[in-house]
């Protein structure tokens, strides 16, 4: 089989690959959950600080956000109210991790703006089927948002054209107007000529 086929395909597959940004103090954590999403087809940036995790949300597009609440220095939640405020990334998909031993962590996080949370310790699979549930809500909410852009454009476009036909109207009927003064005026003249006629 030719290389390039083969590297074209590759290509295409990664073009259509999802990106994870995944936020945890821990490495250890990150190295275990980058390895495990990227068996699920999920290219995962990893990040240990809020900080640099805003940094690389700024700098490039993600399609989820993996954020754990417990942070030194700007955590977890700080960190979703900054993404919620940026109007770039207010509609980015978050899911937040929380410690178990909080149940009120996950009312905060959602109350914060998260799409979704899941308490530590967690089963892998019910993580990954959370990611597949928002991005695909995500996907949706972007077709939507597609649509509704092309409905809008296609009504302005209308907008357009009746305003042209209102003109074009408008146009005619003083055309018209004009016309039957322009008649009514040869009449008048005709008269006038047969009267002057019929007098000799």
């Amino acid at each position: 089989m030719d290389d390039s086929a083969g590297e074209n395909r590759h290509l295409a597959s990664r073009k259509h690959m999802r990106t994870i940004l995944a936020v945890d103090e821990s490495r250890t954590n990150l190295n275990v959950m980058a390895r495990r999403l990227g068996d699920l087809g999920y290219m995962v940036v990893q990040s240990d600080s809020g900080a640099e995790a805003l940094d690389l949300i700024s700098g490039r597009g993600f399609d989820l956000v993996l954020l754990d609440m417990r942070m030194p220095h700007v955590n977890g939640l700080a960190v979703l109210r900054e993404i919620r405020s940026a109007p770039d990334t207010a509609d980015l998909p978050v899911i937040m991790i929380t410690g178990g031993d909080d149940p009120q962590s996950g009312v905060d996080a959602l109350a914060s703006g998260a799409d979704d949370y899941v308490a530590k310790p967690f089963e892998f699979s019910v993580l990954a089927a959370r990611i597949a549930r928002t991005l695909a809500r995500s996907r949706r909410i972007e077709e939507l948002k597609r649509s509704n852009l092309a409905l809008d454009a296609r009504i302005a476009a209308r907008a357009i054209e009746l305003g042209e036909a209102r003109t074009e109207l408008a146009t005619s009927r003083a055309d018209r107007t004009r016309l039957i003064a322009s008649i009514q005026a040869l009449h008048d003249e005709v008269e006038r000529l047969s009267v002057g006629t019929s007098a000799f």
